[in-house]
């Protein structure tokens, strides 16, 4: 990746940290930016935000907003949806009975 590349991931990591968290914060959760190419930026939400039925309007009102208004080279902004593989590794381990449960 070109070190302009790089700058703009760090400016659009900045306006995510400083202005989208902030507001995020207050509803329990946050954003990153998982990846940045071809003029698009991929938002990633996570606590009460990741699993929320509003986070397509978040990424509309809050987040496409603070990005692409203080960057004109983002053209667009869009959801990271993907699972992690860490995450996926521990539900195998569940299903496959690798990790006991907690007993109630």
């Amino acid at each position: 990746m070109s070190k302009t590349g790089n700058n703009i991931e760090e400016k659009i990591q900045e306006i995510i940290d400083e202005v989208v968290n902030v507001q995020l914060a207050l509803h329990g959760g946050s954003a990153s930016l998982t990846s940045y190419e071809d003029g698009v930026a991929w938002v990633k939400f996570h606590g009460a935000c990741a699993g929320c039925m509003a986070s397509s309007d978040t990424l509309e009102m809050v987040v496409k907003e603070s990005i692409m208004g203080k960057l004109p080279e983002v053209k667009d902004v869009m959801l990271d949806n993907t699972v992690s593989e860490d995450l996926l590794d521990m539900a195998r381990k569940i299903l496959n009975g690798g990790i006991p449960r907690e007993e109630k």
